[in-house]
């Protein structure tokens, strides 16, 4: 049996968190085309099953992070931290970068690594790494065979890597062929999770992303960007009562949830004329949330204007899905005392 942890790293939109749920064959991370939509570590579980004469069965941790970027706010520098706390605790180290951006990076100049970027930055974080390092090159199906060869052969020149391999996560081209060379490399280890498990993330925590999600996708300028979504309640779904004709309807779990934004302008954005925005996104969120957890959902959504969140760091850390739960514990169990 072999197990440990791996740190995916790359710039934003590199496609990280759609490899990670192409690895998984869950939705684990939520995926849009705006960057900086990971804020924290998110983690992936996946069984690996044994390919005789190569591997024995192994588990991997994936671990995907914020992108890789010059932080300009106390959220981005916790953004950065959550990454460097990624690469403290890792087996091995997924480097991964966009085939179609480098393509047109590349036609527009020869590649190189002289200024500072957001991907030099990242290879500048694995040069002083002891781990194997892969280079995950994505999107190739994006790109003509003729001009992808060549760039993966010049991205391969810029470091020493354990393995290149390019993949499509819309296609699942190479997906296998990378879990199995990440198992090749995973140090000899008994599971850290049970054999079934895919994400160590509590439902409180996927349903909020899942509602940022949504906010992502239906706001532009910056209210995406100044927009915090924090599951206030959660009950778990019960029995409802018997349908008029027979039989019982589905069980409902109801949520609501805060979501934050810095400035009045963003919140009647977020909330639309007659509140047609945040119905929006509230329908659009509550079928993922259905989706995710099996039953019917009754969602309410609120909109809540506290300026420069991004710059205080006790707000930022409240986001915390690890920090919730401690504080949800001591909530139930206020004398600290053993059950």
């Amino acid at each position: 049996m072999r197990s440990g942890f791996v740190s995916i790293i790359g710039r934003p939109n590199a496609g990280k968190s759609t490899l990670l749920n192409a690895l998984v064959g869950e939705k684990v991370a939520i995926v849009t085309a705006k960057p900086q939509t990971t804020r924290t570590r998110i983690h992936g579980i996946v069984e690996i099953p044994e390919r005789k004469g190569t591997h024995p069965t192994a588990q991997a941790v994936f671990v995907d992070t914020p992108g890789i970027h010059k932080p300009a706010s106390q959220l981005d520098r916790g953004m950065m931290h959550e990454i460097q706390e990624a690469l403290t605790t890792r087996d091995i180290v997924l480097l991964v970068i966009d085939a179609v951006r480098r393509q047109n990076r590349a036609a527009e100049a020869p590649l190189k690594l002289d200024r500072v970027s957001e991907e030099a930055l990242a290879f500048e974080m694995i040069r002083s790494l002891d781990c194997p390092i892969f280079l995950v090159i994505t999107k190739i199906d994006l790109v003509p065979k003729d001009k992808l060869l060549p760039l993966i052969a010049d991205l391969s020149a810029l470091h020493s890597f354990a393995e290149v391999i390019p993949v499509s996560a819309r296609t699942g081209d190479g997906i296998k062929r990378l879990l199995h060379k990440i198992a090749e490399y995973l140090p000899n280890g008994e599971r850290w999770f049970p054999k079934d498990q895919f994400t160590d993330q509590p439902e409180r925590f996927l349903v909020a992303e899942l509602i940022r999600e949504q906010i992502l996708k239906v706001t532009g300028e910056e209210v995406p960007y100044a927009s915090a979504v924090v599951v206030e309640r959660f009950e778990e779904p019960v029995p409802s009562e018997p349908a008029k004709r027979g039989g019982s309807k589905s069980p409902v779990a109801r949520i609501s949830a805060a979501i934050y934004c810095e400035r009045a302008g963003q919140k009647a954005i977020l909330i639309g004329k007659g509140g047609s925005k945040l119905k929006e996104i509230g329908a659009a969120a509550r079928r993922e949330i259905e989706a995710l957890l099996g039953t019917r959902v009754y969602l309410e959504l609120h909109v809540l204007v506290r300026e420069h969140w991004r710059d205080s760091r006790v707000f930022i850390e409240s986001l915390d899905w690890r920090r919730q739960l401690t504080e949800l514990a001591a909530k139930e169990d206020p004398a600290g005392e053993d059950l």
